[in-house]
């Protein structure tokens, strides 16, 4: 074969790949069995209220895997400063905060950490109002409405995604687990950014226990080009 010949990528392959995110994590031993793993992404609740609410040290991660911070109607001075105790990467806005509160949040993190916005997606779900958001965040994430602001287990109409207006990047959020892989790979085949699935309660034993075999599986489904 000619070297000056170009090799054009496998596209299916590459539709594969898609960054996982396992959130609520908790225990310290469950963190590391999880992060060994190499999720792209790895999820800390600071909502005292919720069960999966983590307290305690963070310890040392892989390089790899990104720490990010989930918040529900936080100031943005707390939130500062648990970014800066945790050397969180990302940090997820899972209330109604505002696009003012963005701004500000942003301007006081800097370029380098980057901002979720989560918005709770019904049957009427109006995709207009992420415009406001677009330039004071670097990813929306869609999950379920549902009686708690996330870990409902339970999932929305994904054909409403064929409305999403934005060339925002996404994460795809609302009870997944290692059951819907094929359902998520025919929704890459659509033309959206979708850019990482969120996963929670499908994959628990108990509220922020994870599953480490439902875990690798699901990994393993998606990172192909890590796992190879």
């Amino acid at each position: 074969m000619s070297k000056n010949i170009k090799m054009e990528p496998d596209i299916k392959k590459l539709k594969m790949d898609l960054a996982v995110k396992i959130c609520g994590m908790k225990e310290a031993v469950n963190i590391q069995e999880v992060a060994a793993l190499q999720p792209d992404y790895l999820g800390f609740i600071f909502a005292p209220n919720s069960p999966r609410c983590f307290e305690g040290a963070l310890l040392k991660l892989p390089e790899t895997v990104k720490k990010v911070g989930v918040f529900v109607q936080d100031s943005v001075e707390n939130i500062v400063n648990i970014v800066k105790q945790h050397k969180l990467d990302l940090v997820q806005l899972h209330g109604n905060e505002t696009v003012r509160f963005c701004q500000e949040l942003k301007s006081e993190l800097g370029d380098k950490i980057q901002i979720i916005k989560v918005f709770s997606v019904g049957i009427d779900f109006d995709f207009e109002v992420l415009k406001a958001f677009e330039d004071h965040c670097d990813f929306f994430l869609l999950d379920t409405k549902g009686r708690f602001p996330g870990g409902n287990g339970t999932q929305f109409d994904w054909q409403i995604l064929e409305k999403y207006p934005s060339k925002k990047p996404f994460f795809l959020s609302g009870g997944i687990g290692v059951d819907d892989v094929a359902e998520i790979m025919e929704l890459q085949k659509k033309n959206l950014p979708l850019h990482a699935i969120d996963c929670n309660s499908k994959l628990e034993i108990s509220a922020g226990i994870k599953n480490k075999e439902q875990c690798e599986k699901l990994i393993k489904s998606f990172a192909v080009k890590k796992h190879q």
